[in-house]
């Protein structure tokens, strides 16, 4: 049975800006996923801080291109591709992906933001792009799960300034949709799936839980929305898409993935809030 985004789910994500896709990944992949991650010590060597304004600091990894390893099977694989051409209207590239450390007690939160806020510095001319969020861990109120403002994509994009070292959304308006609409806290299993809309406003809170909350997240852009200037992530990059079964197939076969392949993006070259950072912003 095809784990394609159905159409009613693709009509709900563009009414909602976001889609809980249950079980998207089965227990055995996500626990191949979690596995190789946790025992990766280039992934843990690749992680850098980002301050949350709040005292705390969310410790992430960032990668342009998915590889041949077990990270790059999951961007790859053939339900994560055809969802997101589904969603976006035609072929897609893999802008990026990361993995989100939220570790137990140290896990710092992100501040309101939309993606776009960030991507639209890098020469991406349209809001065309969408991000699957990958639960690794359980994540829940308690671990600062995903918090999304429902139907706020429809806002378009909203001005962003620098809160410690991330870029987030003008309070004000923040302030103003959420007396309007629905806050949502996306609490999801271990190998449940959210796709988001690269304008949804979201966030999430310190982990002040005993438990990690790690999750991956995959992003797109579609091909047609190929970026009109060179940045710090990929212009249009043909995608290879594989079948699903390349998850286990890779996993057993090589389970403490071979990192050698993936474009490991670090700290100082991710410039999206760095960027903002140093544009001159209206005055009152």
């Amino acid at each position: 049975m095809s784990r394609v985004l159905s159409d009613r789910a693709v009509a709900e994500y563009r009414q909602r800006g976001f889609y809980l896709a249950k079980g998207f990944f089965d227990a055995d992949e996500i626990d191949l996923l979690r596995r190789a991650a946790k025992e990766d010590h280039e992934l843990d060597k690749r992680s850098f801080g980002r301050a949350d304004g709040e005292g705390g600091t969310v410790r992430l990894s960032l990668w342009n291109h998915p590889g041949e390893g077990i990270y790059g099977m999951f961007a790859r694989c053939e339900r994560m591709v055809r969802s997101c051409e589904k969603i976006l209207g035609g072929e897609v590239y893999h802008y990026h992906s990361k993995m989100i450390m939220k570790d137990a007690r140290v896990g710092g939160a992100w501040t309101w933001h939309q993606d776009y806020g960030y991507w639209y510095q890098n020469g991406v001319l349209m809001p065309l792009l969408t991000s699957v969020f990958i639960a690794v861990d359980p994540s829940t109120k308690m671990n600062g799960c995903l918090q999304v403002i429902e139907g706020s994509h429809l806002c378009g994009r909203i001005d962003h300034i620098l809160t410690g070292d991330q870029a987030g959304a003008d309070r004000e308006r923040v302030e103003e949709l959420l007396k309007r609409l629905p806050l949502v806290y996306v609490e999801m299993e271990p190998g449940d799936a959210v796709f988001f809309d690269c304008n949804l406003l979201h966030r999430s809170d310190q982990n002040r839980s005993d438990q990690p909350r790690w999750s991956m997240i995959c992003c797109y852009n579609a091909a047609r929305n190929n970026p009109y200037k060179e940045s710090h992530h990929p212009r249009y990059t043909p995608l290879k898409v594989v079948p699903d079964r390349a998850i286990r197939e890779v996993g057993i076969k090589r389970f403490a993935d071979d990192t050698s392949d993936v474009a490991w993006l670090e700290n100082e070259k991710d410039r999206s809030a760095k960027i903002l950072a140093q544009k001159p912003q209206p005055q009152a």
